[in-house]
């Protein structure tokens, strides 16, 4: 009976200890992704209005995009 207990005490330990998440960083020591979203992207994921670099203009176009998924937004007033 001590024996179950200890191996599903350690099994126990392995499977949390497997779920832990490892450090995301570059060979250089910086961590990815830690430049802001507004800062830039590939010239095929740009949306057309949104300049790379502007803040403001970043935004905009989340606030836009936002838009898009609200559901009284898009459906409308079902009166």
């Amino acid at each position: 009976m001590r024996r179950i207990a200890i191996l599903l005490g350690c099994v126990a330990v392995l499977g949390l200890a497997a779920c832990s998440e490892k450090p995301q960083q570059t060979a250089g020591g910086k961590v990815k992704g830690s430049a802001p979203a507004w800062q830039g992207a590939k010239d095929e994921f740009v949306v057309p209005g949104w300049k790379a670099g502007d803040q403001a203009s970043w935004e905009t176009q989340m606030r836009e995009r936002g838009k898009g998924q609200n559901e009284y937004a898009r459906i409308g007033s079902a009166s």
